[in-house]
């Protein structure tokens, strides 16, 4: 394998992560691991929240990742697959939490027209207190009408 090979492997595994992430937010956490999300559809949480957890649950495959693929060399890919994850939950954690949900007061105005659709649809997944009728379970792809409509 070649440099090329590794960077596709990361950059596919971080674009398969969206769907990975969306699949687990609409059928896992509005599922039976409700109760570990609930607290995040809460009008104010608090800073730490049960639904915090998840960053651990994500965190596992890729450290497996890491693991595996430095100790074995007939593995060695899946090392750049525990990139690719992290590379995705580098980027949920700057995203999810930072900008949409400011936990920490950073990137507060934005007119970036991706950026206030992200923040729209997010707005949207929100306003269901309980974990029926939900909509817009993923972070990165939004739905068309919230990027047509942000101006």
């Amino acid at each position: 394998m070649n440099y090329l090979s590794y960077f596709l492997i990361s950059f596919g595994t971080f674009a398969l992560m969206e769907f990975v992430a969306w699949f687990t937010h609409k059928y896992i956490m509005h599922g039976f691991l409700w109760a570990l999300h609930k607290d995040h559809h809460q009008v104010n949480p608090g800073f730490f929240e049960k639904n915090d957890a998840f960053f651990l649950i994500f965190a596992i495959p890729s450290a497996s990742c890491f693991i595996i693929g430095s100790s074995l060399e007939d593995y060695f890919y899946l090392f750049f697959v525990g990139v690719g994850i992290a590379l995705y939950g580098i980027a949920y954690f700057l995203i999810h939490d930072v900008f949409i949900h400011q936990r920490f007061r950073l990137f507060k105005r934005t007119n970036h027209r991706y950026l206030k659709a992200i923040r729209k649809a997010h707005k949207v997944h929100h306003k269901h207190l309980e974990k029926e009728l939900g909509e817009c379970f993923g972070m990165l792809i939004v739905p068309f009408k919230f990027l047509k409509n942000a101006k």
